[in-house]
C-alpha cells in the first residue's frame, strides 16, 4: 500500500516480485539460448511483455491480427512451459504479450497505444528519458510502464539480445554479454 492512499503497489508485493523474476529469467534464457546474434541479416528473438494489475487493457491496446500467445501450451507463467512457449513466440510472432499479476497470460497479442497528451510524463512531473539504443519496442515499453495499471514491462531486443525491465518510467537494462557473465537466465 502507498503511504498516502489505498493504492496497492503490486511491484512490491512478494508474489508479483517472484512473477517478475520468473518472466525476466525466462526472457534472459531466450536471449542466451540464441547463438546467432552476430550473424549478418539474422534477426534474433524479440519479446515485449506487459505485466498489468488492471482488468482491461482495451483503453490503450489494439489486437495485432492473428498474433496470439499459444494458451494451449502455456496459460499461466511457470518457468518451464513459459520459457518454451516464449522461445517460440519470440521467433515467430509480433506484438506485446499481456500477463496479469496472477500470472495469467492473455491469448491476444497487442500493439500498445501512445500515452495521450493529458496523461504523458508531464502529468507525472518529469520528461521521459529515452536512451540512444532504444528502438520502437523499447520506447513503447518505457511509455507503457507509466500507465497506472501497468506494473512493469520487459523487452528482449531482437537485434542485440538486450533484456530491459521498465517500471514507472525508469529502466534497468542488461546486454546479453552481461547476462551470460552473471550466469543468469540459464536453465
Amino acid at each position: 500500500m502507498c503511504e498516502d492512499s489505498l493504492t496497492f503497489r503490486y511491484a512490491n508485493h512478494p508474489p508479483v516480485e517472484e512473477l517478475i523474476r520468473t518472466v525476466t529469467d525466462c526472457v534472459e534464457s531466450v536471449s542466451l539460448e540464441f547463438d546467432q546474434w552476430e550473424t549478418t541479416y539474422v534477426q534474433g528473438p524479440g519479446l515485449y511483455i506487459v505485466l498489468v494489475a488492471g482488468t482491461s487493457i482495451d483503453e490503450y491496446a489494439d489486437p495485432i491480427g492473428s498474433n496470439r500467445w499459444p494458451v494451449e501450451e502455456c496459460t499461466v507463467v511457470d518457468h518451464e512451459s513459459f520459457f518454451e512457449t516464449a522461445r517460440t513466440v519470440a521467433l515467430n510472432r509480433d506484438g506485446a504479450v499481456i500477463i496479469t499479476v496472477d500470472g495469467t497470460i492473455h491469448e491476444q497479442m497487442v500493439r500498445l497505444k501512445d500515452i495521450p497528451e493529458d496523461h504523458d510524463a508531464a502529468s507525472r512531473g518529469r520528461a521521459i528519458a529515452y536512451a540512444d539504443w532504444m528502438g520502437a519496442r523499447h520506447m513503447s515499453a518505457l511509455e507503457t510502464s507509466l500507465r497506472d495499471d501497468v506494473v512493469t514491462t520487459i523487452t528482449l531486443s531482437g537485434e542485440t539480445g538486450r533484456v530491459t525491465r521498465f517500471t514507472d518510467g525508469e529502466y534497468a537494462s542488461c546486454q546479453r554479454e552481461e547476462i551470460a557473465a552473471e550466469g543468469r537466465g540459464e536453465d
